[in-house]
C-alpha cells in the first residue's frame, strides 16, 4: 500500500511551495490508490503560530486535498483519524524520547552537555580558521561514569546523532537518482533538544517509519540533510522510504521564491481573486511536466496524468503572467457569472475607492466582459481597474488629446458634433456594439469623414484615454448604465475644443 504524507510546520500560513508538496503527495497517493496522510510537525515551539494548523487544514480542504488519514476537516471541525496517531508531534514526545534513548543505548547517539558559551567559542574558532562551523565532538566519547554523573546532577543536555567519521552515505532519489555524501562532512546533529522536544530531522524519521510512509516528497533544499535521515534509518535497522526531492521554486530572476519576491502564501493569491482551480493547476506545473501541449488540468485530470517520471530537476519559475493566463482559461472553462468570479467584488471595491462613490453591482456587470477582456488577471487588477472609472465619474484630459494627428480643434469639434447628431436619431439600446459600429462607419463614409478623424476624438471624449474599449462598446454600455451619459461626455469634449480652439 502506497502511503504519502504532508507534514507542515505550523509557523505561518500555507505557502506556495508547501501547497505543491501537498499536491504531489496527494496526486501520487491517489494515482496509486494509496493513502494521503496529514501530520503536523510542531516541535519548533519558538516559531509556532496558534491558528496556523486550523488554517492549513482548512486550506487543504478548500483545494480538494482533504487527507485520508491524520488531521482532516469534517463538518467544519478538525478531526484526527487513522491507526497511527497521534498525528501532531507535540503529542508524541514520549515516543521520541524512547527512541532517542534506544539510540544512545546502541551507541548510535550520545548525551552532549556543552553549554551555549562553549559552542559559540568553538564556532567562532572554526570560522576564524576558515573551517565549516559544526560540533567538534567534545562529548562524543565521554566515559559512562561521567555521563551518569552529569545526568544525576541534573545538568542540561541534548542528544546528538553519532555520525560515522569515515565512508559515504548514499541513497536513491526517485527524481535525482543515486546520491552520495562523505560522512566526514556531516555534523553530529542534535536529535533531542534540552527542552525535551525533538528536532525536525529526528521526529521526521521516527514518524515516517512508525506511520509506514512509503514515499516522501519534499523540496530540493532537503537533499543535503537526507543522508542524516538515512543514517538514522540504518541506526534503527529500518528500511528508508522512497525519497523524491522537488525542484526549487524560483522567481523570474531565477532566485528562490521568498517574501522579497512578492506574495508566497496561498491565502494571498486567493485574496487577490485567483480561482482555486487555477492556483492548483498552476502549482502542479511548477516542476512537473505533463509531456503534452495541454496546460489546463482539473484535479481529476492531474490524478490520472501524474507520475514521478514527469518531475523535472531544473528549478521551476513562478511566473505570475502564466498564473494569470491559467486563471483566464479556468474562468472560461467554468463560465462564471460576475457574482461567481472572485475578481468581481475586488474590482467593485477598487473602483469605488477610485471614484469615491458607491457602484451598483448590476451596473458593474454591464462592463464586466470589457474588464475581463482588457485586464489579464488579478496580478494587474489593482493597477489597471482605474481605466474603467470613466463609466462612473467625470474625467479630465487635455483638449489636445482629442485631436487626431494634430487636426485643427474646430474640425475635430465639427466631427464630434456630426456623430452626436447621428446618435441622437438612434435608439441606442436596440443596437449591439457591432451593429452600432457598422452604422456609424457607414454614416462617416457617406459624409466623407475619415474614421480616425471622427472615432479617435469620440473614444477620448467618452473615456478620456488613448487606450480603452472601442467607442461602440462604451456607448452601448453607457446607455445601459446611465441613459444619455455618453451625450454629456461628447458635449463636454465639444465645449473643451471650442474653448481651446
Amino acid at each position: 500500500m502506497i502511503r504519502t504524507r504532508f507534514a507542515p510546520s505550523p509557523t505561518g500560513y500555507l505557502h506556495i511551495g508547501s501547497l505543491r508538496t501537498a499536491l504531489f503527495d496527494y496526486l501520487f497517493a491517489k494515482n496509486c490508490a494509496g493513502t494521503f496522510v496529514l501530520r503536523i510537525e510542531d516541535t519548533d515551539r519558538e516559531r509556532y503560530v496558534p491558528d496556523a494548523v486550523e488554517k492549513m487544514v482548512a486550506t487543504l480542504a478548500e483545494f480538494g486535498l482533504n487527507p485520508d488519514e491524520g488531521l482532516t476537516l469534517e463538518n467544519g471541525s478538525i478531526t484526527e483519524k487513522g491507526d497511527f496517531g497521534p498525528y501532531v508531534q507535540s503529542k508524541r514526545l514520549e515516543i521520541y524520547k524512547e527512541h532517542a534513548k534506544r539510540l544512545v543505548a546502541d551507541g548510535k547517539a550520545y548525551y552532549c552537555f556543552c553549554d551555549a558559551e562553549r559552542l559559540d567559542s568553538v564556532r567562532k574558532d572554526q570560522v576564524e580558521r576558515n573551517l565549516p562551523p559544526r560540533y567538534d565532538g567534545h562529548c562524543r566519547a565521554l566515559p559512562p561514569d561521567e555521563v551518569k554523573g552529569q545526568l544525576s546532577a541534573g545538568k542540561p543536555f541534548v542528544i546528538r546523532q553519532k555520525v560515522p567519521r569515515t565512508g559515504v552515505t548514499e541513497y536513491w532519489d526517485l527524481v535525482y537518482g543515486r546520491l552520495q555524501f562523505k560522512n566526514d562532512l556531516l555534523d553530529d546533529a542534535i536529535l533531542m533538544k534540552s527542552d525535551g522536544y525533538p528536532v525536525y530531522n529526528f521526529a521526521n524519521v521516527v514518524d515516517d517509519h512508525l506511520m509506514e510512509i512509503t514515499h516522501v516528497f519534499r523540496g530540493e533544499e532537503f537533499l543535503s540533510s537526507t543522508p542524516k535521515h538515512v543514517l538514522l534509518y540504518q541506526a534503527f535497522g529500518w528500511t528508508p522510504p522512497n525519497f523524491s526531492h522537488l525542484p526549487l521554486i524560483l522567481d523570474t530572476r531565477r532566485q528562490k521564491l521568498s517574501k522579497r519576491s512578492g506574495d508566497v502564501a496561498v491565502e494571498q493569491y486567493v485574496g487577490k481573486g485567483y480561482l482555486k482551480e487555477a492556483i492548483l493547476n498552476f502549482v502542479a506545473l511548477l516542476g512537473w511536466n505533463p509531456k503534452t501541449s495541454e496546460e489546463i488540468f482539473s484535479l481529476g485530470d492531474l490524478i490520472k496524468e501524474f507520475s514521478l517520471e514527469k518531475i523535472n530537476k531544473a528549478g521551476a519559475i513562478f511566473d505570475v503572467v502564466k498564473l494569470d493566463y491559467i486563471n483566464r482559461e479556468w474562468k472560461r472553462k467554468l463560465s462564471l457569472t460576475p457574482a461567481q468570479d472572485p475578481m468581481f467584488a475586488l474590482a467593485k471595491s477598487m473602483l469605488e475607492s477610485k471614484c469615491g462613490r458607491s457602484i451598483d453591482s448590476d451596473k458593474l456587470e454591464i462592463i464586466w466582459s470589457q474588464i475581463n477582456e482588457r485586464i489579464k488577471g488579478p496580478s494587474v487588477l489593482e493597477t489597471e481597474i482605474g481605466e474603467f472609472a470613466f463609466y462612473f465619474q467625470d474625467v479630465t484630459y487635455d483638449a489636445d488629446l482629442l485631436s487626431w494627428k494634430n487636426a485643427a480643434k474646430p474640425a475635430t469639434a465639427s466631427n464630434l458634433r456630426l456623430i452626436r447628431d447621428f446618435l441622437a436619431a438612434l435608439d441606442i439600446k436596440s443596437f449591439s456594439p457591432q451593429d452600432l459600429e457598422a452604422k456609424i462607419k457607414e454614416y462617416l463614409r457617406e459624409k466623407g469623414v475619415g474614421f480616425g478623424e471622427a472615432l479617435w476624438p469620440l473614444r477620448v471624449a467618452l473615456s478620456g484615454q488613448k487606450n480603452s474599449p472601442s467607442p461602440f462598446e462604451i456607448i452601448s454600455a453607457m446607455e445601459k448604465i446611465e441613459p444619455g451619459l455618453f451625450f454629456k461626455k461628447i458635449d463636454k469634449a465639444i465645449g473643451l475644443l471650442e474653448l481651446n480652439g
